[in-house]
């Protein structure tokens, strides 16, 4: 199979049909490698952040994410109800590597609590303990 020629996948068959060679979905690595390059966490990066994620649910606060890719930046949103606004969202800008930090914690509101080069001190805004101080 050379390189030009597109993929085809093989249907299941129903009963007695035969099986029908069907084109790659648009979505297909072939496509993805040949357009922009997307901005995505890493499997480190995302394993950072699930396990706050996960702490926080277990702890009530958080219900609902969604993560969204995009040429420039990837945001991990994290909501209260899956159907209001996020409470804050989780940047990853590779633009801003060299500068702030590609790392950033903003709130609903458009406050960057947090910015800097190491996601796993970024995070470290969404862990504070309050401490009673006697």
């Amino acid at each position: 199979m050379s390189d030009s020629e597109p993929i085809h996948y093989l249907t299941p068959r129903s009963k007695g049909a035969p099986s029908v060679a069907v084109p790659a979905p648009q979505g297909s690595s072939e496509n993805r490698s040949q357009g922009a390059q997307q901005t995505r966490f890493n499997r480190q990066e995302l394993s950072q952040i699930l396990a706050v994620y996960g702490r926080k649910v277990a702890a009530g606060e958080w219900r609902d994410y969604a993560i969204d890719m995009g040429r420039d930046k990837a945001v991990f949103s994290v909501f209260r109800k899956s159907s209001e606004w996020p409470l804050l969202r989780i940047e990853k800008n590779p633009k801003l590597a060299r500068k702030q930090g590609a790392y950033s914690v903003v709130a609903a509101t458009g406050l960057i609590l947090k910015r800097g080069h190491d996601l796993r001190r970024v995070l470290d805004v969404l862990d504070r303990r309050v401490e009673l101080v006697r």
